[in-house]
């Protein structure tokens, strides 16, 4: 028994019972891709699978999940209390600083009889020196990659987890509208951000997976900006989008702000932005594949002679998020070619924006979820130009 075994799931995020119907559904899938076990090391499949979170997570972990038998997790020392705290797991492992995780792994899986389990390759936080060095102790030249494994099973939320992202779409909201109060000549951008993850903090998010989205002026126009102590003039406009986090799930929502008139190009380019969201939005519903909302906003883009201010997908799953993104969108993308069938308990964030390159965005978004007829949309804050 650890010495913090008092701690045991103190600090999980769900009851066990939540993590044992995930469990279940990954045993299945691994045991349906032939490999008798699975090394987990994706932030975010870990956390789905034990709620283990923290913000150590750039230190090697891995679980190793076989298709039968005990799940055993592999973590730093100074993991080793947050890890039992999290999660509901009896067989948690530290390794010590200075000593080869790879080696550690290795002699875990030895111990378990496990000779040829599949590992997690496509995640940040494994490098390629270290999966050598982990092919390496254990003998294996070329170790299966099962990234594509897991993912597919996060897509469709479950109720718990469907109340986790409509707090974090609560809490986007409170920041944004604090974000857009915010914006007036001469306050900086600085000001506004520290606006957003106040309010949001407040109502209750935790960190999240990525910084907000603070930009103005021709800096707007620069996609994935943030702030950078600016100040606001007549005539800025401003692009603001931020997540919310509750339970490491997560919700987005962005608007555009424009300080005194706008630019009467930028009005019809938000005309757009705003046509071609709602046309998505109509187009998401159970039975369709996902390429479907997608094309359909491309084509009002491509009507409006926008098509070089938009060249990206109209939208992408959310959910779990560890930095340094907030989104699902390396699972699933709202976008031409992606023949998955749109299910309800998916949740897709839309990120409607045109852009005049280093000049300005428009655009506003929202997250939604999937629902037998169309989609329960979370968010009510207009979705107009706002002129301040």
């Amino acid at each position: 028994m650890h010495e913090f075994a008092e701690f045991k799931g103190h600090e999980a995020a769900f009851p066990e019972d939540e993590f044992k119907q995930r469990q279940n559904r990954a045993r299945a899938a691994i045991g349906l891709a032939g490999y008798e076990a699975l090394i987990v090391t994706i932030p975010e499949n870990i956390y789905w699978l034990t709620g283990r979170q923290t913000a150590g997570y750039f230190a090697f972990q891995a679980l190793i999940m076989p298709v039968e038998g005990e799940l055993t997790m592999l973590v730093r020392q100074l993991e080793l209390a947050g890890s039992i705290a999290n999660t509901w797991i009896d067989d948690i492992v530290a390794y010590q600083d200075g000593e080869d995780p790879a080696s550690a792994l290795a002699q875990l899986l030895q111990e378990r009889g496990i000779a040829r389990p599949a590992i997690e390759l496509a995640g940040w936080f494994l490098s390629p020196m270290l999966a050598q060095r982990i092919a390496a102790q254990t003998g294996v030249e070329a170790m299966p990659d099962g990234s594509a494994i897991l993912p597919p099973l996060r897509v469709v939320k479950s109720p718990a987890e469907l109340a986790a992202i409509r707090l974090a779409a609560s809490y986007a909201q409170k920041g944004l509208i604090a974000g857009i109060s915010a914006c007036r000549a001469g306050t900086d951008e600085n000001a506004i951000a520290a606006a957003m993850l106040d309010a949001a903090t407040k109502a209750g998010s935790e960190v999240m997976a990525m910084e907000p989205l603070v930009s103005s002026g021709p800096r707007s126009g620069l996609p994935h900006m943030t702030w950078r102590r600016r100040r606001l003039e007549d005539g800025d406009p401003v692009f603001l989008e931020l997540a919310g986090s509750h339970a490491r799930y997560h919700a987005a929502l962005m608007r555009t702000v424009w300080i005194g008139e706008p630019a009467v190009e930028a009005r019809r380019m938000m005309d757009c932005s705003l046509m071609a969201l709602d046309t998505a939005l109509r187009e998401i519903r159970p039975g369709i594949p996902c390429s479907v909302p997608h094309e359909a906003a491309q084509r009002v883009i491509d009507a409006a002679g926008y098509t070089a201010a938009f060249r990206k997908r109209i939208g992408y799953s959310m959910g779990i998020a560890f930095a340094p993104d907030w989104g699902e969108g390396g699972i699933l993308s709202l976008f031409s070619g992606v023949e998955r069938i749109i299910e309800p308990g998916m949740v897709f964030h839309l990120p409607a924006t045109l852009r005049s390159y280093g000049v300005w965005t428009v655009g506003a978004s929202e997250t939604v979820i999937v629902t037998e007829n169309g989609t329960e949309l979370l968010s009510d804050l207009p979705r107009d130009l706002i002129v301040r």
